[in-house]
């Protein structure tokens, strides 16, 4: 953006904490994607909803692109981003 289109972005104080999350689920629509981040406990068998978000498809795909873009400079910065748990997944009919 430049300076004629800055966007100010306000961040209420209830807000500025964030809220941690270590899962998703996601759902859709045609007309909406519905994201609910999860926190997961350990040895806990229920997930609690820390937070919905509902987007638009066309916002929702211009999160994934600016997201893979972060992932992509974090990555060049602080080195490959692994997860064990992702190792552990295998698509359905594929032997282990």
């Amino acid at each position: 953006m430049d300076k004629e289109n800055k966007l100010e972005i306000s961040l209420p104080e209830a807000l500025s904490m964030g809220v941690y999350s270590n899962a998703t689920g996601i759902n859709n629509s045609p007309t909406e994607f519905v994201m609910d981040f999860l926190n997961i406990m350990p040895g806990v068998p229920k997930a609690n909803v820390v937070s919905r978000i509902v987007m638009t498809p066309s916002t929702a795909k211009r999160l994934l692109m600016v997201l893979a873009e972060n992932i992509e400079t974090y990555e060049k910065v602080y080195g490959t981003i692994t997860d064990p748990e992702m190792s552990m997944m295998r698509p359905s009919g594929e032997a282990s």
